[in-house]
């Protein structure tokens, strides 16, 4: 018999609405959001998973999951499609003592400690599906054992004007955590969770629980199951992360996150650490003799006819004669007709925008981002 028992499993939230995204979530979960040219924003997380040597990885979803379930699929882009362990996904669903939808993220976890015991895990590491970064966890993790933690926590310094949108933290000089605090008005530090845990799976099994049955709790880990283990005296350490880490929640940080993939060493795509995606196959993109493009990415299909500048172009977007892009994310699939002008904007997937119009303003005014919703046609009539 074929034991299933792994010394670390993943647990990746990948359930949220983001709703600051605005119509690109309409349809579809936060995680499954396009990036990049040909990517969506979980590929980055699963593929830390595999070049970390992690193979046992549950997925939580729940709202709108349906493109997000159908392209995981199996797993088999990231080498996930493996007879023990691989990739599951995991809903919400209907036990005997009537469980309900996930109502936080501890709540998530808890309702999947079936999974968890199935493969009899020392560790659990939880993730969240909708960053941009690179990321060894099993460097995370050896520190973790280093320090005999309970539970790690991967911070990353942020500005302080921004430190209030997180979990911020404060340590010693050993790295252990003495003061943690959810998204404070008056942060004590700048040091911010990046969502990102391991834990020893009695300790972190023994605090669901405790969480499960608390009436007042938020089930959440940075609100409620952090602070409780703190107050319970648990070693909780910090492990610092010094790379490229961009949470892509609101309009302006996911065209931010594209728009630094061109900016010489903000972050690359190439190298050794590859990211992996569930990618049709195209044909190499053309740019046409009269057209112009610069400082831009240009993906497999696509048809250039006019001036891109300074862009993010899908596959099997087709941009035509006299068409101008400037600043711009245009998402799969998308049709822009002759002499029609896009700046500062991000268009969804499947969009026909028409002859001879204007969408954005330029990104010199200082002006707000246009977004046009997936599946939407503009015509000049």
């Amino acid at each position: 018999m074929i034991s299933n028992k792994k010394e670390c499993v993943v647990m990746l939230l990948a359930g949220g609405q983001g709703s600051r995204l605005g119509s690109l979530t309409n349809k579809i979960a936060k995680p499954s959001v396009p990036f990049g040219g040909k990517y969506r924003i979980i590929d980055f997380t699963l593929s830390n998973c595999v070049n970390s040597n992690l193979d046992t990885v549950g997925v939580l979803t729940q709202y709108q999951p349906l493109i997000l379930n159908s392209y995981i699929g199996n797993g088999k882009p990231w080498d996930l499609d493996r007879m023990n362990g691989g990739v599951n996904i995991l809903p919400p669903y209907q036990k005997v003592d009537a469980s309900k939808w996930y109502t936080g993220t501890a709540n998530a976890i808890y309702q999947n400690i079936d999974f968890i015991e199935e493969h009899n895990p020392e560790y659990v590491l939880i993730l969240s599906g909708d960053h941009i970064y690179k990321m060894d966890y099993s460097l995370m993790i050896n520190y973790h054992k280093e320090k005999g933690a309970d539970c790690t926590i991967s911070v990353i310094n942020v500005p302080i004007k921004e430190a209030s949108r997180f979990g911020i933290l404060s340590s010693d000089s050993n790295g252990k955590i003495i003061d943690f605090e959810e998204k404070p008005s008056r942060p004590k530090s700048t040091k911010a969770s990046m969502g990102i845990y391991v834990f020893n799976w009695d300790k972190l099994k023994k605090y669901l629980e405790i969480d499960d049955k608390n009436t007042k709790s938020t089930k959440d880990f940075g609100k409620d199951v952090i602070p409780l283990m703190l107050s319970s005296e648990e070693n909780i350490y910090s492990y610092e992360f010094e790379g490229y880490w961009k949470d892509v929640g609101t309009i302006d940080s996911l065209l931010q996150a594209n728009m630094d993939l061109l900016s010489d060493g903000e972050f690359e795509l190439s190298g050794d650490w590859a990211i992996y995606s569930r990618h049709m196959e195209m044909p190499p993109h053309f740019v046409g003799k009269n057209a112009s493009v610069k400082n831009s990415i240009v993906s497999e299909g696509a048809e250039i006819l006019g001036t891109v500048e300074n862009s993010i172009i899908f596959s099997g977007v087709k941009i035509n004669e006299n068409a101008i892009v400037r600043d711009s994310v245009i998402m799969a699939d998308v049709i822009i007709d002759e002499d029609t002008v896009v700046n500062y904007s991000i268009i969804d997937e499947l969009c026909i925008i028409g002859k001879n119009l204007k969408i954005g303003n330029p990104r010199e005014r200082k002006s707000d981002i246009t977004v046009i919703p997936r599946e939407s046609r503009f015509v000049n009539l």
